[in-house]
């Protein structure tokens, strides 16, 4: 149960996270790489939208992180969740995760300066 959980919580922090800066990175990140277009600008209707999608990717992130930090119960052996391999992917997505919904939360912030 824990493992397709934390696989779950992950990717929902994370659809969550990417979704709460599309209205203001993506732009940004889109002009940046050279797409353009009068369809950019539809991306500001997120906006309302972010708080919600910030407090979710928020959510997601404290479930993850206590399901991979601390789990309530041993993996057994023979398991997915018992490759060392797979524990560290897991932790190294959750930091990547982390990192989004940091960005997201202070780009807002930081946007002055690139437009």
């Amino acid at each position: 149960m824990a493992r397709t959980s934390e696989k779950s919580t992950l990717a929902i922090g994370g659809l969550a996270a990417v979704l709460a800066s599309a209205c203001c990175l993506g732009p940004l990140i889109l002009i940046s790489v050279g797409l353009s277009g009068a369809w950019i600008g539809q991306l500001t209707r997120l906006e309302p939208f972010r708080p919600w999608l910030l407090a979710i990717s928020t959510i997601a992130l404290v479930v993850a992180y206590r399901q991979l930090f601390h789990p309530a119960a041993a993996c057994e052996p023979g398991k997915v969740c018992a490759v060392p391999s797979v524990r560290r992917a897991y932790h190294w997505l959750f930091w990547i995760v982390a990192a989004l919904v940091l960005i997201a939360f202070g780009f807002p912030y930081v946007a002055p300066w690139f437009y």
